[in-house]
């Protein structure tokens, strides 16, 4: 497949790499956009009671930068093992969760799930127990290797 990209002109493998650049970009804005408007990035800031939010700005924009370059060009991690792959699947599982609870508190499911089962406190034991369960799911799922 590469050799026949190789055999276009170059105005054609310009244009191509335009149109994907281009797509691509679009596409990550749109997630990014979502992502500030469910509002998980003013929460992260005010959870950690920063004021460097131009920090903030800038490591999204790297990260996002970063990723997307590495999953395009697919660059091995060469160093670290496990343990690289150990804190990279928790800063995920972290994100994840941050950006789930962020969407269910927008569209306002939880308050909606306590009133119909009758739930006055403990409001953080069933978010806790969620949150277990998809971490126990999760870890059977990799120790048992069926994400190979």
């Amino acid at each position: 497949m590469f050799n026949d990209l190789l055999s276009l002109p170059f105005w054609q493998i310009a244009l191509l790499s335009l149109f994907g650049l281009s797509a691509g970009g679009i596409v990550a804005a749109g997630i990014f956009a979502f992502l500030a408007i469910i509002g998980v990035f003013p929460r992260l800031m005010g959870k950690s009671k920063t004021k460097r939010i131009l920090l903030y700005e800038t490591v999204i924009i790297v990260g996002g930068v970063l990723g997307n370059i590495s999953d395009i060009y697919e660059i091995p991690i060469r160093f670290g093992g496990n343990l690289a792959m150990g804190v990279f699947g928790l800063a995920s599982g972290i994100f994840v969760g941050c950006l789930v609870m962020s969407l269910a508190e927008t569209l306002k499911s939880l308050p909606v799930i306590s009133r119909r089962i009758h739930l006055a406190v403990g409001l953080q034991y069933l978010i806790l127990a969620i949150a277990l369960g998809k971490l126990g799911g999760s870890l059977v799922y990799f120790v048992q290797g069926l994400c190979m």
